[in-house]
């Protein structure tokens, strides 16, 4: 018997409050809505192969030959299985299959199980923004991945 796995699929309507709720409990807040009609935004969901309820969701915009990353969240209560791996591996699958050269994102510089994460897949960290969190000063990192938009390899960073 096959095992069932996780789904990830673009975000629809009839999720929005499910999600709306995830965001919440993970401190995440975020205009779903006004996404949807972002012509720009990716607004992806995880669902759980049980229930099909939403586990984990992130959100990139695509301009040009750039991807950047803007939330990624798991449900509190389904933290620590893979599901925001799942969401960046899918978001790494995304950028070579549509030929992007960057994928770019900032995180909280004390968020170090959210930095590894990042690392693992092949981020790399390429600067600081001092005091970007308004709500604490604290500083973010500047991470990114570089891709050979022809291959889809990821490329060495060269001022990481």
């Amino acid at each position: 018997m096959a095992e069932l796995r996780p789904s990830i699929a673009k975000l629809s309507r009839e999720d929005v409050s499910t999600v709306a709720g995830l965001l919440r409990a993970s401190g995440v807040e975020l205009d779903l809505e006004a996404e949807l009609s972002r012509e720009i935004a990716l607004p992806w969901v995880l669902k759980g192969a049980d229930s099909g309820e939403p586990l984990a969701f992130s959100l990139v915009w695509s301009v040009a030959d750039e991807l950047q990353l803007i939330d990624i969240a798991s449900h509190p209560q389904h933290r620590r299985q893979g599901h925001a791996r799942a969401l960046l591996n899918e978001l790494l699958s995304y950028a070579r299959r549509e030929h992007k050269r960057l994928i770019l994102l900032e995180v909280r510089q004390s968020n170090q199980a959210a930095i590894r994460l990042y690392e693992s897949v092949g981020f790399t960290t390429s600067g600081v923004r001092r005091r970007y969190y308004s709500d604490t000063g604290e500083d973010a990192l500047l991470m990114r991945i570089t891709f050979d938009p022809d291959t889809g390899l990821i490329l060495p960073e060269q001022n990481a």
